[in-house]
């Protein structure tokens, strides 16, 4: 299964001396690598673990950073430890605990960074460059509301209508939903896009599209975990 989202978020630091002579250059790659693709936070149970391996062959410091997405600014995690210290191949536990001051209605979207950062590398050598990588994995959290039913296919409850050519997208549930950002519009062979991968609880999104005798909208969507599913077929509202 392909995934929507780049497992990897690559920060490059480059450092370089001025020589007269060509320079030759070293890469170091070091990664923390979590067991999941997408951290789930249930409110009935207050909080998530998640374990977070080192595999980098020498002693890191695992970062741990919570962003909130821009249309949900409100902070209702706290992650525990924000930094901890890693032994080659030895894993961190990592949690996510709810602090949420009223009951949740709708499931939340935030995001997780994890980042490794090497300890005690070799100083660089004379004559030479040394390029620094350290590898950032980017996560979703969904916080998942208490006595809130398991939805698999959540993008079978979006409601779409076409007017003025424009077509318009409403979450109407209390779930995330995932996809592709293209859109197939049909018959025909129109395609529009979406903003970004995903449609928080109530939203409604508007995009232009070349075509106003569409019938139904073909969408690439995803699991809770970002992997793509069979393309589904909605109907258009005129």
């Amino acid at each position: 299964m392909t995934t929507l989202y780049s497992k990897y978020d690559l920060r490059r630091t480059l450092s370089l001396g001025l020589l007269s002579l060509v320079l030759s250059c070293s890469a170091q790659a070091d990664g923390m690598v979590p067991e999941t693709s997408v951290v789930i936070v249930y409110e009935a149970e207050g909080e998530a673990a998640v374990s977070v391996t080192n595999t980098d062959a020498k002693v890191s410091l695992l970062h741990v950073t919570l962003e909130n997405v821009p249309e949900d600014t409100e902070s209702l995690l706290v992650v525990t430890p924000p930094l901890a210290r890693v032994n080659p191949s030895a894993s961190q536990l990592v949690r996510f605990i709810l602090q949420n001051p009223q009951p949740l209605r709708t499931q939340r979207l935030k995001r997780a960074i994890f980042e490794g950062m090497p300890q005690d590398r070799e100083a660089t050598e004379a004559g030479h460059a040394r390029v620094g990588v350290t590898v950032r994995q980017n996560l979703p959290v969904i916080i998942h509301p208490k006595g809130l039913a398991t939805n698999r296919t959540p993008w079978t409850g979006l409601s779409w209508s076409l007017k003025n050519n424009e077509l318009s997208v409403l979450n109407d549930t209390p779930y995330v939903v995932r996809l592709a950002q293209e859109l197939q519009l049909l018959p025909g062979k129109d395609k529009a896009m979406l903003p970004r991968t995903y449609i928080l609880p109530g939203e409604h999104l508007t995009v232009g599209v070349p075509t106003q005798s569409a019938n139904t909208v073909r969408l690439q969507p995803a699991t809770v975990y970002g992997f793509a599913v069979a393309a589904y077929d909605a109907p258009i509202s005129p």
